[in-house]
């Protein structure tokens, strides 16, 4: 049975991932802030699959409500934005396959994981393990690397994309681990790599500080 990935929570099926979804749903009253760190996590994934993602986005996620139904007799999400704007999305439009410009953005993550990699074991070997936003020292099991003051990583794959001739002239190779995928020609994955080191913005935050942070 194919799995099923929703950021880089994996799931044996489609199926147990739509359940996984339905349990936060279903795990707060209507009108209720989803404030559990795990669920709060799993529908910022969630809604990156989004097909309008970056218009529901917008701004940035300040946080998610469990709203009443719009029509029929089922309850669903609703992002709160950081600028304190709402707007609906739905969980089973998130769990459609993604558009090639998703795919390409999920590989793109995985093409610069070592640079993410690198700038973390450089702070912690320079033993600067502290938040960049509020200066408090950080435990290791408890520090996330952020694209904190600079550029987003939606910004980032853009401008990228837009200069390698579109989305859809970014090549990916098949993967039998849904999002998983990587840049078929490897000087073009050079070249992305490059671009970030080069333009993005790393910083340390606690995973709570990451949590208050716009989404992109």
């Amino acid at each position: 049975m194919p799995k099923f990935r929703i950021g880089s929570q994996e799931y044996p099926s489609k199926k147990a991932a739509q359940e996984a979804v339905r349990d936060v749903l279903y795990g707060y009253s209507v009108g209720s802030i989803v404030d559990k760190e795990k669920d709060h996590l799993l529908l910022l994934d969630l809604l990156d699959m989004h097909e309008e993602a970056d218009e529901k986005i917008g701004v940035g996620v300040e946080a998610f409500a469990i709203a009443p139904p719009l029509t029929g007799p089922y309850p669903g999400f609703e992002v709160i934005r950081t600028d304190g704007s709402r707007i609906d999305f739905s969980y089973l439009a998130c769990l459609k396959p993604p558009s090639y410009r998703q795919q390409v953005c999920a590989a793109m993550r995985v093409e610069a994981e070592a640079n993410v990699t690198a700038y973390f074991t450089a702070r912690a070997a320079a033993n600067t393990l502290v938040s960049d936003e509020s200066g408090r020292t950080l435990d290791i099991t408890d520090t996330h690397v952020s694209y904190y003051r600079g550029p987003s990583f939606a910004d980032l794959a853009a401008a990228f994309a837009a200069d390698a001739g579109g989305w859809d002239a970014i090549e990916l190779t098949t993967s039998s681990n849904p999002g998983r995928g990587q840049f078929a020609d490897r000087q073009l994955a050079e070249r992305w790599r490059e671009y970030h080191r080069e333009h993005a913005v790393l910083a340390l935050l606690t995973s709570q500080e990451n949590l208050r942070r716009p989404r992109r």
